[in-house]
This record gives structure tokens, C-alpha cells and sequence, in this order.
């Protein structure tokens, strides 16, 4: 298959001279002065969901950030809201569309939410810019579902991973035969027992990592090596409760610059998990991978009745520079919490680490001092052991 555009096999070289360029004229819609290299975008503040909820409250409705063209504001939890386009591909959909296979000819039955959230239209632009018509579906209603895919003879799906097997199970109680061979899925975890029934059934189905707030991030080609980083954003792979990047490979938080003019968010924390892959895809795509979403950054815990957030042990590490990452962990023992802070550090002064400790965290705690590397590769600082149960 060809790429979508010239873009995806640019050389590390042009992709960073062009995104630098982009990031400099975000930057100053933003009132933010210039930057030398894409690295020294480490230098700004990350901006947290609840610091833009935060900001749109006071200044509504999208917080004084700068917005252009748009021609549809949504609402998502919090609430947050944002705006939304009609340019061509405005959400960047169609690259990953295109990685599925999808284009002119098919018939897109579209099962995301068309209601307040924007993912139906996210989708329906992506489709659009490849050229494939869209059924708008939605959400629900399954029997009148299988009956608009047999009747129209839908190609290709996109929606949740999981409700496609809940219209082709309804659709063989019906003693319907679809016509779907593609399927582009997101919005929540693809395992790969349902990947492989899906492929059983003649389906090719792939996923993609977006957000309402950035569009696509990320998404997955037919190698399914990772996720190839979209050409219209720039990722980085944070340490939780912080802006600091980590080391390639190690697991830390999905912080995104989107390049789009009309609305700029600049380093931008999604709350989530993943880590940088090494290499580049097999199917030709030059840009960083990376692995997929990983669970969530936001670990804030609960430990003898005080909140213990990312932050704080992010603090902690500061306070002492032979320490190279620290991990609290929640226990009980008996019916009192307790709490373990377990150190990756060369020796260090453990009395010097539990003044730290009560200082930051407000908490006495065990201070266990382990060697580097010795902590798992997950990106968890705050660990809860407690069973609920």
C-alpha cells in the first residue's frame, strides 16, 4: 500500500526542521517566545487537564487559548470543551484510515458518538479525507445497525473494539452475512484474542491512540509494531507528576504538542502511559513509535487518610540528586495503612530520605533503598497493594 503522503518517510532531519518550524509559530500564537530545538520544549510548563478545565471556567469557553475556524465547539467530561473543524482532515484521522486500508469505495459504518463528544465527527473526517462515504451509526440500537450494514453493504467499521463483535454476533442471530473486512477501532483496549477473532472472520482490524482535545496521536500500520507517532504532533514521554522527559524506553506520561493553527496546545498531559519504541516501523513510516497505551499517569492514592500524589514524589527525587526514581508503595498491615518508599539510589542517607519523606508526603513511611534499575519499568511512583476486597 502507499503512504498516505510524502510526510510519513521524511528522514529524522526534515521531520525535525519542519516540526520545529510549525512549533515556533504555535509558540507564538501562544505568546510564548521561540525555541532553538524541539528538546527545549522541555523548558515549558505542561499543561494538565484540570488546570484547562481550570482556565475554561474562568474564561469561557476554551480558557483565552487561541481558537480559529471552528465550526463546532463539544463538550467532553470535566467538562472540558473543544472546538472542532471542517478543513480537510482536521483531526489528522485519515492517516490512520488510510494505514487500514479504507479509501475511495468503501462505506464507513461509523459507531462512535456523534452526541456533545466529538468522536463520531473525529472519524467522519478522517473518512472523508480518504474519500470513503461514512454510514453515521453511533452508538446502540444493534438490530437496526446489522440491518444498515446488510442493506447498504458497509466495507469497513469504526468504533470501540469491542461493540463490532456485538453487531456481527447479532448479525449471525439474525442470518445476515456483512460485508466488513476492515476495522478501525479506538476509545478502548484491543485485546488480542478479540484482534485474532476479528482476523478469523476476515477482518483486518487496527487501532489508533486520539483524544478529543489533540485528535489522533498515534496509530497502528499493518506491521502492528507499535504505534507510529502522527506527523501533526509531537510526543513526549514524561516522568508522572512531572515535565521532565525520560530516557527512551522507559515507561513515564504522554505529554502532545499539536501543530494544528487553528488550536495549538502546547505540551499538553494526557494523563496516560507509554513508552518510546526503538527503530522504525517495517512498514516503512520513519517516525517514533511508541508502545501503546499503558495504563494511567494520574496515580494519586489515598494513605492513612492524606492524598499522595505524583507530584509530591516527584518532589522528593528533586531533593536529593543521587536518587534516580523512587516508588511509594500502599500496604496494610493489620487494619492500619502503611506506606514503603522504596529508593533507587547508590547508598544515600535513609534518615536524610525519611525527613524528605515526611517533609513532601506528610506521612512517616519504611524508606527502602534498591539498586538502580531494580525498580520495574512500568511507570508507577505510586504503587497500591491493598486488597479491597
Amino acid at each position: 500500500m502507499t503512504h498516505y503522503d510524502a510526510l510519513e518517510t521524511r528522514s529524522a532531519d526534515e521531520r525535525a526542521a519542519a516540526q520545529l518550524a510549525a512549533l515556533n509559530a504555535r509558540l507564538a500564537q501562544n505568546g510564548l517566545a521561540p525555541v532553538g530545538a524541539l528538546s527545549d520544549l522541555a523548558r515549558l510548563p505542561v499543561l494538565r487537564k484540570s488546570e484547562l478545565s481550570a482556565r475554561q471556567k474562568a474564561r469561557p469557553p476554551f480558557g483565552g487559548l487561541p481558537v480559529a475556524n471552528a465550526a463546532h465547539v463539544f463538550q467532553s467530561p470535566g467538562p472540558i470543551y473543544e472546538p472542532g473543524g471542517v478543513s480537510h482532515d482536521w483531526w489528522r484521522m485519515g492517516r490512520f484510515l488510510h494505514a487500514c486500508g479504507i479509501g475511495p469505495g468503501d462505506v464507513v459504518q461509523n459507531c462512535f458518538g456523534y452526541h456533545l463528544t466529538p468522536a463520531g465527527m473525529i472519524f467522519e473526517s478522517g473518512a472523508r479525507a480518504v474519500g470513503a462515504a461514512v454510514l453515521p451509526a453511533g452508538t446502540g440500537q444493534t438490530d437496526l445497525q446489522v440491518r444498515a450494514a446488510a442493506d447498504i453493504g458497509t466495507t469497513a467499521y469504526a468504533g470501540t473494539p469491542d461493540y463490532l463483535k456485538v453487531i456481527l454476533d447479532r448479525a449471525a442471530e439474525m442470518g445476515e452475512r456483512l460485508k466488513i473486512t476492515r476495522a478501525a477501532v479506538g476509545g478502548g483496549a484491543l485485546f488480542p484474542s478479540l484482534r485474532k477473532e476479528y482476523a478469523d472472520r476476515g477482518i483486518a482490524c487496527l487501532q489508533c491512540y486520539a483524544t478529543a482535545d489533540l485528535g489522533n496521536i498515534a496509530y497502528e500500520s499493518a506491521a502492528q509494531e507499535g504505534m507510529i507517532v502522527d506527523e501533526g504532533v509531537i510526543v513526549e514521554i514524561v516522568r508522572p507528576g512531572t515535565g521532565d522527559p525520560v530516557p527512551d524506553g522507559e515507561v513515564g506520561e504522554v505529554v502532545v504538542t499539536t501543530l494544528n493553527p487553528d488550536y495549538p496546545l502546547i505540551r499538553f498531559a494526557t494523563g496516560d502511559l507509554s513508552a518510546v519504541m526503538p527503530g522504525q516501523s517495517p512498514c516503512g513510516r520513519t517516525n517514533l513509535r511508541i508502545r501503546g497505551w499503558m495504563g494511567r499517569a494520574d496515580q494519586t492514592t489515598k494513605i492513612k487518610g492524606m492524598f499522595v500524589r505524583p507530584e509530591q514524589v516527584a518532589e522528593f527525587v528533586g531533593r536529593h540528586p543521587e536518587i534516580s526514581r523512587a516508588r511509594v508503595v500502599a500496604t496494610r498491615e493489620g487494619e492500619t495503612d502503611a506506606m514503603t518508599v522504596q529508593v533507587e539510589s547508590a547508598g544515600g542517607d535513609a534518615t536524610a530520605y525519611q525527613k524528605s519523606v515526611m517533609d513532601v508526603l506528610k506521612l512517616r513511611g519504611r524508606i527502602e533503598i534498591v539498586p538502580k534499575g531494580a525498580l520495574p519499568n512500568d511507570g508507577k511512583v505510586i504503587e497500591d497493594r491493598r486488597r479491597y476486597d
